[in-house]
């Protein structure tokens, strides 16, 4: 797990809904931006992967993004702020494990077709014969 949050950059804003004052006069959503082509934490293959990956959350001039106004103070939002993206990044990084596909044994294939054949005998044995 990288901590790249020194090449994280921060703007403020004015949290959106309800809260009365402290919504309409202080400053309390944080956003986060990090510019991941410039990044010297990460090799040209890492940042290939996080660019694919996150492809919809970074604009066009190669900076990721994050809002966040979950907390009513500054440092708070920041520190929150902080933890996602770099968990999000984290987990952009991670390449997952190739499916090999597989086949039932014999023993499981008779299995099955015995227990298909008990249930149907015993559904046979309950109708109404003449």
């Amino acid at each position: 797990m990288k901590d790249f949050s020194k090449e994280l950059n921060f703007k403020t804003s004015r949290s959106s809904g309800a809260g009365g004052q402290n919504v309409n006069k202080v400053e309390t959503a944080v956003t986060v931006l990090w510019n991941v082509g410039a990044s010297e934490f990460f090799n040209e293959d890492e940042k290939a992967l996080i660019e694919s990956k996150l492809k919809n959350r970074i604009n066009s001039e190669g900076l990721l993004f994050l809002t966040v106004s979950e907390s009513r103070t500054q440092l708070m939002n920041k520190n929150k702020a902080i933890e996602k993206i770099i968990e999000i990044v984290n987990k952009a990084l991670i390449i997952p494990k190739k499916r090999l596909a597989t086949k039932p044994s014999k023993g499981q294939k008779q299995k099955r077709l015995d227990t298909k054949k008990k249930i149907s005998d015993k559904k046979e044995s309950r109708r109404f014969k003449f």
